[in-house]
């Protein structure tokens, strides 16, 4: 007989990748439902032609938003994926062969990025896994404001699936520059609500020059050719920003 599987996708704005999305589920999908945060595109539109539920919930945070959209599912086990993931043809199978035969708490799946055209494979950018499968009943998501990750309960299991999730990340340098300033802010704001306000050269020198020499070299993102220097470049530039902000607010605080 095997279980019954909600998708579930939080939105804001993603008119360009919803679509996609969703008609790449198939039939792994017995409940479809997107939790938008009033965007004002096409995105809402988008999904009800495809038969998706859609769900208007303000945005509290990545961590809050998944949890709620994760309580709002018709069934208890639930895929979870981003606008820009698309299942490919084995991750769909694999998938329909957990429900079939459903052992975890949770289950992994890999994500295969495609970075301004180039599917990225190395620089510690694939496999990726994340887990997104998963009963509800015995686990939820964490974090703080960002890097939200799903936890299973103590003593529950993990397994992995097979095949990828295409992840559409970044179109353009330009819209990875801009995520990555929107996203290091967020992050220097975590650190500082964790209480790691020290900041010194080594963290605004060392730290971004061996984000750099481990993901290009190390991991060998030079095989990705330019989008690999391009990726160790803006991410060691990212672990400079994360900490100059960082510094910035305790500064500001104690002011």
């Amino acid at each position: 007989m095997g279980v019954s599987l909600s998708v579930v996708v939080i939105t804001f704005n993603e008119e360009a990748n919803i679509a996609r999305c969703l008609q790449a589920l198939g039939n792994v999908a017995d409940d479809v439902l997107v939790v938008d945060s009033f965007s004002t595109d096409a995105t809402v539109e988008i999904c009800r032609q495809h038969g998706a539920r859609v769900i208007q919930h303000a945005f509290v945070g990545y961590v809050e938003q998944k949890n709620y959209a994760t309580g709002q599912a018709k069934f208890d086990h639930v895929l979870q994926l981003d606008a820009d993931e698309v299942l490919t043809d084995e991750l769909r199978q694999s998938i329909s062969a957990a429900k079939q035969n459903w052992q975890h708490a949770a289950y992994s799946l890999a994500r295969l990025t495609n970075y301004c055209g180039h599917w990225v494979r190395h620089g510690g950018w694939y496999p990726d896994r994340k887990l997104r499968l998963y009963d509800r009943r015995l686990g939820r998501w964490t974090g703080l404001l960002l890097h939200e990750r799903y936890e299973v309960d103590p003593a529950q299991t993990t397994g992995d699936l097979r095949g990828d999730a295409l992840h559409y990340s970044y179109p353009s340098i330009a819209q990875h520059v801009s995520q990555l300033n929107k996203f290091t802010s967020i992050t220097a704001q975590e650190l500082a609500l964790r209480g790691k306000t020290n900041v010194n050269v080594f963290h605004l020198l060392l730290k971004p020059l061996w984000k750099f020499v481990h993901g290009y070299f190390f991991r060998l993102g030079f095989l990705d050719g330019f989008a690999g220097l391009c990726i160790a470049g803006v991410s060691a530039w990212g672990v400079f920003l994360k900490f100059a902000k960082l510094k910035t607010r305790t500064q500001h605080a104690k002011a």
